[in-house]
């Protein structure tokens, strides 16, 4: 009898993967297409969704192909969160390109909100502060800002999801028949989900102005939820499970627990820490965020640390700069220098984040003098995601009233030892990778694998976790230290820097 296998669409900042799981949790083939990033002006980011469902496409053929003796009996969805798509339900058609959870083009209607509610003015209902970051302010604006686009959405002829419903949606059918779906994970980032409720806030939808109509059925994260309709190997197969991204890593690596955390090293940084089914408002800049949510049981909750930009600053580094022509090479150049040269990189490019949420901030180097090399370059451009998570993992310790054990993490910049060491170095704790690194794709097949048997719990789950490799402290305390205040010191050189005249200039930029 063939051995079951589940495939993970892992659909992400800057590519779409599918990845063959076996029973055992190991990976058996890949597949993997970037997709272009687009920049319209200065703080805009786009993607074209119908290029993302293409790639897809193309990824599931290849994979299903490679593996093609693999019994696939389910599919998992996990996609880059809060991203904002809204297509036409009659032609299957975007409206807009996708306005990235990276762009920041609604600050000025977020900050009119800010001066009337307060920056956590609604943190109650949705666990989140006001920020260009969530889906909210980005489905206003394609409302706003395209034509025709508001009263096609009242006529009920448009559809709103994150990449997880516009994948599942055209999976299953698209105009004929697809089904408009997301997952309590997915919901709980678009500013938009009452969290006690798990439904769509009606107070919200009319701050926003966002027809109900327009919005995805709220699902649990494992579930059955429709087939795949795409001619092929795949076709029957059901689509089980959908988490967000970082919901999906922290499933991967069996953190399913209150006070169970990890961090996931990508585009971005995310910090999740579990706290159960009890939902925690955090006191020190974290978001509230559903975790997960298994069919017919409660909802688990997280406090969430968010990093905006940390592997992107590497692909910023390769494309923008051109001081390494692959991502890879960054750890190589860094290499050649014993340290930073005194040079600190704070890459606010969307500002600055957790815990700081200061949309003012902007991208600063800073200690530069001669003696900086493009090798220093590069190590600052490493060691600022290693102090970004020390500013996250601070505020978990100051929410959580007790210190962090260890460091669970996950993500392709962990195959990274120099960065994972000088992680261990800042923090003061072991950081430990495990054997598979690809958790977010590895979640989302443990949910759709559990949905449908291939696993029969999450205990057993627990058991496939594996340690790689421990990276235990070297640093002094007092170097430690010093270098940690020197950070916050370029931090503090970052912030403020938007205003009216670097407005004024960013509108010469378009």
């Amino acid at each position: 009898m063939p051995v079951s296998h589940v495939i993970a669409l892992d659909q992400g900042t800057t590519s779409t993967r599918a990845i063959v799981f076996d029973h055992a949790g190991r990976i058996i083939e890949t597949a993997q297409r970037e997709h272009a990033q687009i920049f319209p002006r200065a703080g805009r980011v786009e993607h074209d969704p119908l290029e993302i469902w293409t790639n897809a496409e193309w990824v599931l053929s290849r994979v299903v192909d490679r593996a093609s003796t693999a019994k696939v009996v389910a599919v998992g969805v996990t996609n880059q969160r809060e991203t904002s798509i809204v297509w036409d339900r009659r032609t299957g058609l975007p409206v807009h390109n996708a306005l990235v959870w990276q762009d920041t083009r609604t600050q000025q209607r977020i900050d009119r909100l800010v001066a009337a509610h307060g920056v956590r003015g609604f943190a109650e209902t949705t666990g989140l502060p006001l920020a260009t970051y969530f889906s909210a302010s980005k489905v206003a604006w394609i409302l706003d800002n395209v034509e025709g686009a508001r009263e096609a959405a009242e006529g009920g002829h448009l559809l709103f999801g994150t990449p997880d419903t516009w994948l599942v949606w055209n999976l299953t059918g698209g105009v004929h028949g697809g089904i408009h779906v997301t997952d309590v994970t997915n919901a709980s980032r678009t500013m938009l989900m009452d969290l006690r409720t798990l439904d769509w806030s009606d107070e919200l939808l009319e701050l926003w102005r966002i027809p109900r109509r327009m919005l995805p059925e709220i699902r649990s994260s494992s579930e059955v939820y429709g087939h795949v309709q795409l001619p092929g190997a795949l076709s029957g197969v059901p689509i089980a499970g959908i988490l967000g991204d970082q919901q999906a890593a922290t499933f991967g690596q069996a953190a399913f627990g209150a006070g169970e955390s990890k961090n996931t090293y990508g585009t971005g940084n995310f910090v999740l820490v579990g706290t159960g089914t009890d939902i925690v408002q955090s006191k020190a800049g974290l978001i509230t965020t559903v975790a997960y949510q298994c069919a017919g049981e409660p909802a688990h909750y997280a406090l969430e640390g968010s990093i905006a930009v940390t592997g992107s600053l590497v692909q910023w580094l390769r494309d923008n700069l051109g001081i390494i022509e692959r991502s890879e090479d960054v750890e190589t150049l860094a290499d050649t220098v014993d340290d930073n040269g005194g040079a600190y990189f704070v890459p606010a490019f969307s500002g600055l984040f957790a815990p700081y949420w200061r949309p003012d901030a902007r991208g600063t180097l800073v200690g530069l003098t001669r003696y900086v090399t493009k090798a220093h370059i590069a190590r600052a451009a490493l060691e600022a995601t290693a102090f970004q998570t020390r500013d996250v993992i601070e505020a978990v310790v100051s929410d959580a009233g007790r210190d962090l054990a260890e460091l669970r993490v996950d993500g392709g910049m962990t195959r990274n030892n120099a960065l994972m060491q000088f992680q261990a170095d800042i923090l003061g704790i072991p950081v430990v990778r495990p054997k598979v690194i690809e958790t977010t794709a590895l979640g989302a097949a443990y949910a759709a694998g559990l949905a449908v048997g291939v696993w029969g719990s999450r205990d057993e789950l627990r058991a496939h976790w594996q340690e790689d490799v421990r990276f235990e402290p070297r640093m002094p305390a007092d170097e430690r230290a010093r270098r940690f205040r020197l950070w916050k010191k370029a931090v503090s050189k970052s912030i403020d820097w938007v205003d009216d005249d670097a407005r004024a200039l960013a509108g010469t930029l378009e």
